[in-house]
């Protein structure tokens, strides 16, 4: 781990080490892949402004997320299949995030239950929900992350229909992976991950298994994959709302339309996401959605956050640029996992705070809090 220097040395040791169709889970996006491609597109487009010979002695990236205080405006998206990456891989992931001073968010889909996590860890750690069909479920999921001590709830907005992942389709991917003469040999090939896996804790979706504690792995995947509910609608919001008590965060806004009706719910932050091109193919990159949608909520009372493919402190100074409260990583998360588990996850968080830090540096930056478009060269 010592030759890395950045979050894509990462992903090349992750590829190495994990099977193709967890690697590709990650590393992949929906049908053509256009809107993949626009989230780190768009964002390399943007220049910074060099600036010189100003007193940046002391700097800070240091700042606020929902009120809680953070090393660096980043925190750890919200991730399926996070243990098949690495062993117990959200415990890894939790404490890593922790250790550096970054809110970790833990998936309805994880591998690892909320139990597990609050049990391995000293700290409260954020749950993601997914409001599904069996609304009895969602609200047991709710009380489970009150119970855990979850600090903030992450309601995932855009995905009431699962968009079409051409590579998932192609390498057969399963929970847990399933042996076959096609990934028999890919699997053979990287022991380590097969058997750090296959020690760890759980070995499917450690949130959903306790709904069908009694069935068999299919058959809680045909539940799983009638879940997701076309009919969601903004009064599902307000149902959750009147169930949790905490911080409330809605994660998957791309249109001002849908940020205003998002803002009027009192939801304490937005996050401008596109699920990281995972989703509408064709639609507009986050990061070019972001200025358009601060125009039209920022200053209100929710704060207003970037997901959209962070790989750099540069990435992150460039969505605060542009009014983003604060970040969130998916994929480099994924990636720095596969590659070393809880290390790798405190080097990836490392390098983007090093990064950021001279980036502010050199464009004249002394505080996170007060950086603005100021610093990009437009």
């Amino acid at each position: 781990m010592t030759a890395v220097t950045n979050i894509q040395d990462l992903r090349a040791i992750a590829r190495r080490k994990v099977p193709r169709a967890i690697f590709h889970y990650a590393d992949r996006g929906s049908y053509d892949e256009a809107t993949i491609r626009a989230n780190r597109a768009d964002l390399a487009a943007i220049a910074l402004r060099q600036r010189v010979m100003i007193d940046v002695s002391e700097r800070s990236t240091e700042t606020t997320m929902i009120g809680e205080k953070v090393a660096l405006p980043l925190a750890i998206a919200p991730t399926g299949l996070t243990g098949l990456f690495h062993g117990d891989g959200e415990i890894h992931g939790c404490r890593a995030a922790q250790a550096a001073g970054i809110p970790f968010t833990l998936s309805t889909m994880s591998i690892c239950s909320i139990e597990d996590v609050a049990g391995a860890v000293d700290k409260p750690f954020w749950f993601q929900l997914y409001v599904m069909r069996d609304r009895g479920f969602s609200k047991s999921l709710i009380e489970r992350a009150i119970a855990a001590r979850c600090s903030a709830l992450v309601l995932t907005l855009d995905l009431q229909i699962q968009g079409q992942r051409h590579m998932d389709i192609k390498n057969g991917l399963s929970v847990p992976p399933k042996l076959t003469l096609a990934n028999a040999l890919d699997i053979a090939l990287r022991p380590a991950w097969a058997l750090g896996v296959l020690m760890g804790k759980r070995h499917s979706f450690g949130n959903l298994t306790v709904r069908k504690e009694s069935d068999s792995l299919t058959t809680l995947s045909q539940w799983i994959a009638g879940q997701f509910d076309p009919s969601l609608s903004w009064k599902d919001v307000e149902w959750v709302r009147s169930i949790w008590p905490g911080k409330l965060i809605l994660k998957g806004v791309l249109d001002v339309e849908d940020a205003r009706i998002a803002a009027g719910t009192g939801a304490d932050a937005i996050v401008v996401s596109n699920h990281g091109g995972r989703q509408l193919d064709g639609a507009v990159s986050s990061i070019s959605a972001l200025p358009r949608i601060v125009d039209a909520i920022g200053g209100g009372p929710s704060e207003i956050w970037f997901d959209g493919g962070v790989q750099s402190g540069q990435d992150v100074l460039k969505a605060v640029a542009l009014g983003a409260r604060g970040c969130m990583m998916g994929k480099a998360f994924l990636w720095s996992l596969a590659a070393g588990g809880q290390a790798g996850v405190a080097q990836a968080i490392e390098i983007i705070r090093r990064e950021l830090d001279v980036s502010m540096a050199l464009t004249g930056t002394k505080d996170i809090r007060k950086v603005d478009k100021s610093v990009l060269a437009l």
